[in-house]
């Protein structure tokens, strides 16, 4: 084993640019974890983006049940739910929501251009992805 297969191995097994004896580099993707490869803004936009699509996603649900349950204990004549208090309700946790996002993206346009682009590419992964 020459030095540049050795060079090879490791750079294999770490998932970095390795260099072949033929003086070709070939870049490995061996790990376990793609994202890590994309660069330190980009994970931290992509866990940004995941973790708003899932707590967005968890509001809902809470938002939907107590919702039906308050339909339902409604319906049994237990109380009566004013229709404009609940859409007043909705509206403003929705524009709440709205402006937590609007800063998250403000805030990961203000880094660095290239890291800010990353950041932003990463987001909107993590909203996929989420």
């Amino acid at each position: 084993m020459n030095e540049h297969e050795s060079f090879h191995e490791l750079g294999q097994f770490h998932g970095e640019t390795a260099t072949h004896a033929d003086g070709m580099s070939k870049i490995t993707t061996d790990t376990p974890f793609p994202f890590l490869d994309m660069g330190t803004s980009f994970v931290i936009g992509l866990a940004i983006g995941y973790f708003l699509k899932k707590s967005f996603k968890f509001l809902l649900l809470i938002l939907g049940l107590g919702l039906v349950l308050l339909f339902v204990l409604e319906s049994q004549g237990m109380f009566h739910v004013d229709d404009q208090t609940i859409q007043n309700g909705v509206s403003s946790g929705v524009d709440s929501f709205q402006n937590i996002v609007g800063m998250l993206k403000e805030r990961l346009a203000k880094m660095q251009l290239t890291t800010g682009a990353g950041a932003i590419a990463g987001f909107f992964a993590g909203l996929k992805f989420g």
